[in-house]
């Protein structure tokens, strides 16, 4: 099992096997982003891209994707989906 320095949760876990992405941008994902953030993202774009019908196969779309990515792994606020509760939501009611 290899770690790395999740910049999303700021530190040591569980690393992902290979790149996720091709690429620059793949390496990078592989050196700073651990595998539980990696699978919260793939949650996360699943939801944006069903919400939004989203067409992947238009280059518009997946810049949008990336810009929501480098959101979420930043801890940024990603675009909200209409009818969404957040876990974190919840439990504050």
């Amino acid at each position: 099992m290899t770690t790395v320095f999740c910049k999303k949760y700021q530190k040591e876990l569980e690393g992902l096997q290979r790149a996720p992405l091709p690429g620059k941008k793949g390496q990078e994902i592989l050196e700073s982003v651990s595998k539980q953030a990696w699978i919260e993202w793939q949650s996360l774009q699943t939801m944006i891209i069903n919400e939004k019908h989203l067409n992947l196969m238009e280059p518009a779309t997946r810049s949008y994707l990336i810009e929501q990515m480098e959101k979420f792994f930043n801890n940024e606020k990603t675009d909200q989906l209409q009818g969404y509760v957040s876990p974190d939501d919840i439990q504050e009611l």
